[in-house]
């Protein structure tokens, strides 16, 4: 998996090294159990410093995306149905996503379609029992 960080966003560093992790293991180029590049070696990697990427590891490790341990280091956890625990996070993450997208003239047809085709894009979604509806 590659990440591409952008320097100049307002989106802080270790909030894009989370989310591109994330979609990583949604779209299953980081599979469960596999082991994520030591702290030290992403941020040489990404060149930011270690407690950027220290600090992306701990929100994954306690989002349960990922497993820390001192002797193998990070690991992607399998994915588990957690579908009513996320439902609260993705409905205002949605809501701000559609008010942001009505104030700039998007469609709700279009905002629709953009969610389907994002949403068929992650490996996770053709798997889960809720999918296939």
């Amino acid at each position: 998996m590659i990440i591409s960080l952008d320097m100049s966003s307002s989106v802080p560093i270790y909030v894009q090294l989370r989310n591109q992790i994330v979609m990583g293991i949604a779209r299953g180029e980081l599979k469960a159990g596999e082991n994520l590049p030591t702290v030290r070696q992403l941020a040489a990697d990404a060149g930011v410093n270690t407690m950027t990427v220290n600090k992306t590891y701990q929100i994954l490790k306690t989002e349960g995306f990922i497993e820390m341990d001192r002797r193998k280091g990070a690991t992607v956890c399998p994915v588990q149905d957690q579908a009513a625990a996320c439902r609260e996070k993705l409905e205002y993450e949605l809501e701000l996503l559609s008010a942001e997208a009505c104030l700039k003239g998007v469609s709700k047809q279009e905002f629709l379609e953009i969610c389907d085709e994002m949403f068929s894009n992650m490996n996770a979604g053709k798997h889960s029992p809720a999918s296939s509806v």
